[in-house]
């Protein structure tokens, strides 16, 4: 059982990433994915967040209108496109799964989350 996370890299201010979230070993259908971030010197913070059935998605103000987060169940993987990009979206991002149904208030709460993937890296700079 395990999450992949791949797409990361140096990018531009302005500029655009994909990362993408492929879940091995078990059905990512049935799971709400979030993506989350952590920023040298600071805590790890939730960025995004979709539910199983697609319908609902969350994200922090900070990446609101500019990040949005998808998934696609025929290839078992979630994404987070992030667009006009900033120097302050520079982090490790990290994708996680759990088989709850968050709400608004509790997306954020990592201790909901069964599997993470591996952190990978985001740099936004000239």
């Amino acid at each position: 059982v395990q999450l992949q996370a791949s797409g990361g890299g140096l990018v531009h201010p302005g500029g655009s990433l994909k990362l993408s979230c492929a879940a091995s070993g078990f059905n990512l259908d049935y799971y709400t994915i979030a993506w989350f971030r952590q920023a040298p010197g600071k805590e790890r913070e939730g960025v995004s967040c979709i539910r199983g059935s697609g319908r609902s998605t969350f994200y922090a103000p900070s990446v609101k209108d500019r990040f949005t987060i998808s998934r696609d169940k025929s290839k078992n993987t979630a994404y987070l496109q992030m667009n006009s990009l900033k120097p302050e979206d520079t982090a490790v991002y990290y994708c996680a799964a759990t088989i709850t149904s968050p709400i608004l208030s509790t997306w954020k709460s990592e201790d909901i989350y069964n599997y993470w993937g591996q952190g990978i890296q985001v740099t936004v700079s000239s």
